[in-house]
């Protein structure tokens, strides 16, 4: 089957304005109806399986934030079964506003100093082989978040000292000091996400640099060397195009990024950004070929590829190179 073209189809209506601050706003007439029926790539079996259910448990008994659950992510249900869990420190109220995201937005007011502690004892609780730990955005701390971050990594290493850990932070505005602590822990990945192409930063991630994203993955890596494995993750389905997407995954690599992943964006509800259109399998697999080509170690492109998808495997296959 061949892959669908990169922009959207012949009779498409493809009308566009631009804002004072240079991003495309896209007119209803060229996105997706929020309640449209999705293609049949996207279907999933519903989480459930014992493991899932006990992780859920536990999860749930801490009173703890995580990721897989604040997101709606599809793979749920797969990766708490295969042992993976992505838990969101430092509350549930991010204080930047990204389009895309599901997150809540606000003032936060999240103030726990046990809380690395309780997600290392239920890193150790669940069994977990890999333990990824994000956070919103906490522009409001003098650390930006970053000492919450360290006391994870320190409490899941000497509880559950053969578990690897992935960090996925924020840009930490683009400080060194706050990255420097976190790194001088040693996470098995660092990971911090540019989500989309440059053009659509104004439309999306308000707050956020695509460069300066790029900049702290290069200082992440520079900080950490071989021991700290560097990683970011795009969405495809907001209106950008093929060669925008090679041309991101190339200021990457130039950037010292080893692991990629790439997914669709599903728009959370009807107030958050319209879907432009859904990228075919075809395509995201042509997007992985591509990436290898450009000298990445490990790369994740499917529909419904998520920044944690298979995190386990893709580390072994960055260490294998």
């Amino acid at each position: 089957m061949s892959a669908p073209p990169a922009q959207p189809p012949a009779g498409a209506p493809t009308r566009s304005r631009a804002n004072p601050g240079g991003a495309r706003v896209l007119d209803m007439g060229e996105v997706r109806p929020f309640r449209e029926r999705k293609p049949p790539w996207f279907k999933v079996p519903a989480p459930g399986g014992e493991r899932f259910r006990e992780l859920k448990r536990l999860i749930d008994g801490q009173e703890l934030n995580t990721v897989c659950q604040e997101a709606a992510c599809p793979n749920i249900g797969e990766c708490w079964q295969r042992g993976t869990a992505t838990f969101m420190i430092l509350g549930d109220t991010c204080t930047r506003r990204c389009g895309f995201c599901n997150v809540k937005t606000g003032k936060p007011t999240h103030d726990d100093p046990l809380e690395p502690l309780r997600v290392a004892q239920s890193v150790k609780r669940m069994g977990l082989r890999h333990a990824v730990v994000t956070s919103v955005d906490r522009d409001d701390l003098p650390d930006l978040g970053s000492r919450a971050f360290v006391g994870t990594i320190r409490s899941i290493r000497k509880l559950a000292p053969g578990t690897k850990v992935e960090v996925l932070t924020p840009d930490f505005r683009g400080q060194e000091m706050p990255l420097a602590r976190v790194i001088a822990e040693r996470p098995d990945v660092f990971n911090h996400n540019v989500e989309t192409v440059p053009r659509l930063y104004p439309l999306a991630r308000r707050g956020s640099k695509f460069l300066r994203s790029c900049r702290v993955l290069a200082n992440a890596k520079q900080m950490g060397g071989d021991e700290v494995v560097t990683k970011s993750g795009l969405m495809t389905g907001l209106g950008e195009s093929m060669e925008e997407l090679l041309e991101a995954f190339g200021v990457l690599r130039e950037h010292d990024v080893q692991v990629l992943t790439v997914g669709q964006y599903l728009r959370p509800t009807e107030h958050h950004l319209p879907i432009v259109r859904y990228w075919h399998p075809d395509e995201f697999a042509q997007l992985e070929r591509k990436a290898y080509a450009l000298g990445f170690e490990s790369v994740a492109a499917g529909p419904l590829v998520r920044s944690s998808y298979h995190a386990e495997q893709t580390l072994e296959q960055a260490a294998a190179r």
